[in-house]
């Protein structure tokens, strides 16, 4: 089947912030971009000040800024000012124990109010915010907390006595353990009264455009986790971005159902709404559809933000299941965390009466680079075109020079160095950072390429690639095609070891509901997948599963399966716990 292009309505085009145009872009510039921004009384830039005191200052200290919404059916709201006062309740409170500029505090909990304070107050007060996943078990956050030399935690009680207290007296730099609520242990101290007691005002510290901010740790697929380094000069493109390539706005009613873990949950989920003046929904609650459906409805949201995963299980659980909800106020829809299968694009167009735009960008970019943004038309399968003051290409990486390819052809996606939320290390690893550049480019390491229009899709990791009888086969094209079929729910493509095609394509799949596991379920797959794809690329082998493997943040671990399928050691392949992005 090919997809037709979802073509734009003249009214979408002129409601998008960002014009598809040439000369929108010509025009465009990170210096604009950063004037736009208050930035510090006397000089500098603090991505807190950027997305609290300046809303402040101008007098929309009243708007509302988070509606948090309790996983038992609490509701409380947070204005801009309530934020301030409670970010810089949280900052005395770091300078009251003694951290201070510099210092990494380090999160691992939930969606709670406090870890809003906590990320805006450790922004505020100078100090290097590093949010982790609070379903790490105890050796993935030892790592990270011994390769960032955390100096403090705040966490739950639950998380700290099972995860942390054991071997909390081997990290020497660890001064300072904050337990959200009023009670904690004994060798802790307890958020709640010192929220109680703290000054709900503190001079901002003066931070410039380089200083530190943030560290997002991300696992990659091999070696030990990456401490990705972001600076305050972020914020520029954190405010961009979410305009151009979210539709956000003051005032606009947002939601970002990404886990606060990952940078995702960061960048999207706090620091890009706030500073573009948004009303955050924050949902504590996990994936639940009709809690969901209730949310958009109730909440009146109107620009989502979600995962491919999520957007799977919605499409499972079929149409019926969204009936009755009135979805119009509705006027975005963007995903997240891995590349978005056709299928879904248009399904969102006849749930929603919007299609989700898809996009790219890394724990190394901290930023949406690539996107569809709301006055594109939009090829499903498509991750979209650069944003404004990005240049991307796609370059052939085998030679002694890169070279850039041409339409359609497959190399690996790289960025010209310079946008303002560009990561600036990975922490005690000078040479792994370098490795990421080369004549000029940052190299991605992702395949993809770009057709004549220069929209750019997806092709795969590198090391995902499937050679067989010559083509070179990427999993997502496959794993998309079978989605396509009514029966099929989720998909994962591997190539496996063949001595006359060197490998051969196997599909694990997961069943819709109806539909059960059969030697004619498999024909009609592969059936279907050869009129997809042609004989060649579909799968040779399809196995049927109940689930798939996934890392934390919902993506398909393509290797466990093959480590599986061909009795390999498995290692740590089965722990790795990748970012959403």
């Amino acid at each position: 089947m090919t997809w037709q292009t979802i073509t734009k309505s003249a009214a979408d085009r002129t409601a998008a912030a960002w014009p598809d145009t040439k000369a929108a872009r010509a025009g465009f510039s990170w210096e604009k971009a950063r004037q736009s921004l208050a930035g510090l009384p006397g000089g500098g830039l603090n991505i807190a000040y950027e997305a609290l005191d300046r809303h402040v200052a101008e007098g929309h200290g009243d708007r509302l800024a988070i509606r948090w919404l309790g996983a038992s059916g609490e509701t409380r709201d947070f204005t801009y000012d309530d934020l301030l006062r409670n970010a810089s309740k949280f900052a005395n409170i770091l300078a009251r124990h003694g951290i201070g500029k510099g210092d990494r505090l380090y999160s691992m909990m939930g969606r709670v109010p406090e870890l809003y304070f906590a990320a805006l107050g450790t922004l505020r007060a100078g100090a290097v915010f590093t949010p982790l996943f609070s379903a790490f078990g105890p050796e993935p956050v030892r790592t990270r907390m011994e390769i960032g030399e955390a100096r403090a935690l705040i966490t739950t009680a639950s998380i700290y006595r099972r995860k942390i207290a054991p071997w909390r007296a081997e990290i020497p730099s660890l001064k300072l353990v904050l337990i959200v609520g009023r009670d904690a242990p004994d060798d802790c101290v307890a958020l709640g009264p010192e929220l109680d007691r703290a000054p709900d005002t503190a001079d901002i510290a003066h931070t410039d455009p380089e200083d530190m901010a943030l560290i997002h740790f991300t696992s990659g697929t091999t070696g030990k986790p990456k401490g990705v380094v972001h600076v305050h000069q972020a914020v520029v493109a954190h405010a961009v971005t979410g305009r151009y390539a979210l539709e956000l706005k003051p005032g606009t009613i947002y939601w970002c159902t990404a886990d606060p873990g990952w940078v995702t949950g960061t960048s999207y989920g706090i620091i890009s709404p706030l500073v573009n003046g948004a009303t955050m929904i924050v949902d504590e609650a996990e994936f639940d559809l009709e809690r969901w459906y209730d949310i958009l409805e109730r909440e009146k949201i109107e620009v989502w933000y979600t995962a491919p995963t999520a957007i799977r299980m919605m499409m499972r659980a079929g149409r019926t299941a969204a009936s009755g909800h009135d979805f119009s106020q509705l006027k975005f829809l963007a995903s997240v965390g891995e590349p978005l299968n056709p299928e879904a694009v248009v399904w969102g167009q006849t749930v929603f009466g919007r299609p989700f735009h898809d996009n790219w960008w890394q724990s190394e970019t901290a930023g949406i680079m690539i996107a569809n943004t709301a006055a594109m038309d939009i090829k499903p399968g498509s991750m979209g075109k650069p944003l404004p003051g990005i240049e991307a290409g796609i370059v052939e990486t085998g030679g002694k020079h890169l070279h850039e390819c041409g339409p359609g052809e497959v190399g690996e996606l790289a960025l010209r160095p310079g946008w303002p939320s560009m990561m600036r290390a990975y922490l005690n690893e000078q040479a792994r950072y370098d490795k990421c550049f080369r004549d000029g480019w940052y190299l991605s390491g992702d395949l993809a390429m770009r057709d004549t229009d220069g929209y750019f899709w997806f092709v795969g990791r590198a090391d995902d690639l499937i050679k067989s009888s010559g083509h070179l086969i990427g999993p997502f094209e496959v794993e998309s095609a079978l989605i396509e079929h009514d029966a099929v729910a989720e998909a994962g493509v591997i190539g496996l070891p063949d001595e006359t095609a060197g490998e051969i394509v196997k599909a694990y799949v997961v069943l819709n509901p109806g539909f059960e596991p059969s030697e004619e379920t498999e024909r009609a797959l592969r059936g279907h997948a050869r009129k997809r794809l042609g004989p060649a690329v579909a799968p040779r082998q399809i196995a049927f599963r109940e689930s798939l493997p996934k890392t934390r943040s919902g993506k398909i671990m393509r290797r466990l399966l093959k480590a599986r399928e061909l009795g390999l050691p498995e290692g740590d392949i089965s722990t790795l716990e990748t970012d959403e992005t």
